[in-house]
């Protein structure tokens, strides 16, 4: 699709706080959902006649349900601790998109009909009517979050926006007001399997394919089972892996070390994707749909575990929700967690010494890691505190020579967000992507300069698609970001034939 030229930020040594710009961004809004993918998910197809009834109903069911909401619509202080903290105000200048702002968009139809002192003195604490324009706002400021979490980190209260902006959008989807981008997705999760509809046929191709191609560069049988009943491993990965550079790299990786160690595993048709974009539009249904499709293949398959692959959100709603949402998963072996990581399977063979490396394959890149925001800020990884940090910076150094952290205030639980999380990889979004990733572009290219970084790591598979379009846009190679496990796969020498 023809992009809209727009001002493209210029990188500096470090993100200065930006003077304010009223509406900067206020003509960005992602395209509506139709009405077969509404109505997919259990939506209105359309905007609803009584809307504001059927959203401040809502509204007030989510603040019943969750305590959560109900304390940080109250909580806010307004200090400002968090008004720098957004990849996206620091790159866009649009004061709604401080953390407090886009808040407050909600904290005002909240005062006005769900407290005494909004009801009875509405302009003394800033209460307003959910009316048509408040919709709009909230149509376009809540899908200018990507729900990184960064600035809950900050908060001396500890109000997490990303919490605030779920609940919006699904107050949106419930009046029939929902983005093309994600619902679409939800969509054809729910009925094929994966976020590409890619179908069991197209997969099996593409999964031989890969066989073809592997034993072609490196003489050795490496399989890609699919669908294999009986074995140990069932891998849950993102659909991308399938087919995209640099994300099929990172299968490959995968399916190198699985043959190393000798470990029997498979992918599922049934339940091909590891993302579930429930969580971006708050719908704990329809994230349930998508987890339970993955109990159902591993109890088809009668596998031991269940593993994820390199994919963020994947994980947090692995790691935080699979167990609620679609659990117990007592048949499957008590050994071992549900969900593992892919990090936490390679991290283990490489301290038990099964897998061994050539660091020198790695030579011609020097690396640096980026960590991802629903990896650093909502989960955890292995059995050690910070674990999520420490896995994939094991890893690496097991696998290359050369590895530089950027800046300790731009990594790990302050990590920045690539700028198209939450829903928003979608070129309807391209100009708020770009202006978002300013922050991580600005600290990769002080690394770069410092220390001749040529590749940056990540594990996830919105990071890595983001940076393959925002380093286009700041004037990096489309090569330089990479699968953790094409490291792996890379360096790993492989005795099994």
């Amino acid at each position: 699709m023809a992009v809209k030229e727009f001002e493209k930020p210029i990188l500096k040594e470090y993100t200065p706080i930006p003077e304010l710009v009223e509406e900067a961004t206020s003509h960005l809004a992602p395209f509506k959902s139709k009405e077969e993918f509404q109505k997919s998910l259990g939506y209105p197809g359309e905007l609803v006649e009584n809307w504001q009834e059927v959203a401040l109903g809502k509204m007030g069911d989510l603040l019943k349900k969750y305590r959560s909401l109900r304390v940080y619509m109250d909580s806010c202080i307004q200090c400002g601790a968090c008004t720098d903290k957004c990849h996206y105000y620091l790159g866009t200048k649009d004061p709604k998109n401080m953390p407090v702002g886009r808040q407050n968009l909600m904290r005002g139809v909240y005062r006005k009909h769900f407290t005494l002192p909004g009801k009875f003195f509405p302009k003394l604490v800033g209460a307003v009517d959910l009316t048509k324009e408040v919709l709009d706002d909230w149509y376009s400021y809540y899908h200018q979050c990507s729900q990184c979490r960064r600035c809950a980190v900050f908060c001396p209260i500890g109000i997490d926006t990303a919490e605030i902006s779920m609940a919006a959008r699904e107050i949106m989807d419930s009046v029939g007001v929902g983005q093309k981008y994600c619902n679409e997705i939800i969509g054809k999760a729910n009925k094929i399997g994966n976020n590409l509809g890619l179908p069991k046929p197209a997969l099996a191709d593409t999964l031989e394919g890969l066989e073809e191609d592997v034993e072609e560069e490196t003489g050795i049988d490496v399989k890609f089972p699919l669908d294999v009943k009986g074995a140990d491993v069932l891998l849950i990965t993102p659909s991308a892996d399938f087919f995209a550079e640099p994300h099929v790299d990172g299968l490959i990786g995968y399916a190198k070390v699985f043959h190393e160690a000798g470990m029997s595993w498979t992918l599922s048709s049934y339940a091909s994707e590891a993302a579930n974009f429930g969580m971006f539009i708050g719908s704990y249904d329809n994230m349930r749909k998508l987890a339970l499709r993955i109990r159902q293949a591993a109890l088809d398959l009668g596998v031991k575990r269940i593993v994820f692959g390199e994919c963020g959100h994947a994980w947090r709603v692995a790691y935080s929700f699979l167990n609620t949402l679609a659990g117990p998963f007592d048949f499957l072996d008590p050994r071992y967690p549900v969900p593992q990581h892919i990090c936490e399977v390679t991290h283990d063979l490489i301290n038990k010494n099964i897998l061994k490396f050539d660091k020198s394959a790695n030579d011609g890149k020097v690396i640096t890691f980026h960590d991802s925001c629903n990896v650093a800020r909502a989960s955890g990884m292995g059995d050690v505190m910070g674990g999520q940090f420490s896995l994939p910076r094991d890893i690496i150094k097991a696998t290359t020579n050369n590895f530089y952290d950027m800046d300790d205030d731009t990594i790990m639980e302050k990590t920045f967000c690539c700028g198209g999380g939450g829903g928003l990889l979608t070129d309807d979004l391209i100009e708020l992507r770009m202006k978002g990733a300013q922050p991580r572009m600005e600290a990769l290219k002080r690394v770069v300069e410092d220390h001749g970084v040529t590749h940056m790591a990540a594990i996830c598979a919105i990071c890595k698609s983001q940076f393959s379009k925002a380093f286009q846009y700041y004037g990096f190679e489309l090569d330089q970001i990479i699968s953790l496990h094409q490291l792996v796969g890379d360096a790993l020498i492989m005795t099994k034939k």
